[in-house]
């Protein structure tokens, strides 16, 4: 079996509340649940969000959409990742911050694939980035993810569930998804302002169309449209999370 599992929290610092943020109407964090959702290769999908009040929210939206959702710790998010595994039976665990609204079931799939076709430890698509900022997918087999909860100790482990694996690349088989054509130039993960508004403006260009748009379909409206790549040309650019 294999579990996904999207960390979630409204406790972002550069913008409040982002996963619930509306777009045409519905919250953010609506539209990754629906796309995820999509993908074949995940058994099954929760959330992962925290005990604090504004997070009852997210809670609330996993109710309405009929998702299941953990409510762990806010600080010790491998911790609160860990425990939103244990009950589920998974042998592979999908990890995903509640920041990234454009992923793309086609990319999941073709992750889980990899990582199952080489039989590895953890397997992402951002270790070499080669995808959009936002696109991003780890799978990782559930006995790793015990062994990170049981002695991982850096605050920076705790806080990011996975960095545990990749930093000791001697006790884990680690496997990288590359793209042939370099797309990690765009930037679709929700951090800034600039950048919701440039997921909004590709949902409002897409979604009323065709709900199960691409990433091919994004990257022919931004051919179309260099001025939408404006919108967080100028963005910080560093990860903040959605977890």
């Amino acid at each position: 079996m294999i579990l996904g599992i999207l960390q979630a929290r409204c406790g972002s610092t550069r913008l409040p509340g982002k996963v619930l943020k509306p777009i045409l109407g519905r919250p953010m964090l609506a539209y990754q649940i629906e796309r995820l959702r999509r993908a074949s290769a995940l058994d099954d999908l929760i959330v992962a969000t925290s005990t604090e009040v504004a997070d009852g929210a997210i809670a609330e939206l996993c109710t309405a959409l009929g998702l299941p959702c953990f409510r762990g710790s806010h600080a010790d998010v491998l911790d609160r990742f860990y425990r939103a595994a244990s009950s589920h039976g998974a042998e592979h665990v999908a990890r995903f911050t509640g920041d990234c609204p454009l992923a793309d079931p086609g990319v999941v799939d073709h992750v889980i694939g990899t990582h199952l076709e080489q039989g590895n430890d953890y397997t992402s698509n951002a270790l070499e980035r080669t995808y959009p900022d936002g696109l991003d997918v780890e799978v990782f087999r559930y006995s790793c993810l015990e062994e990170a909860w049981r002695e991982a100790e850096l605050p920076s482990q705790r806080e990011h569930v996975t960095p545990y694996f990749y930093g000791n690349p001697e006790r884990f088989r680690l496997g990288s998804v590359r793209r042939e054509t370099d797309l990690s130039g765009h930037r679709w993960a929700v951090d800034e302002p600039a950048d919701f508004r440039l997921v909004t403006a590709i949902f409002e260009a897409l979604y009323p169309k065709n709900e199960a748009f691409s990433t091919a379909d994004v990257l022919a409206l931004l051919d179309r449209r260099p001025d939408l790549v404006q919108l967080n040309r100028h963005a910080d650019g560093s990860t903040e999370g959605g977890g």
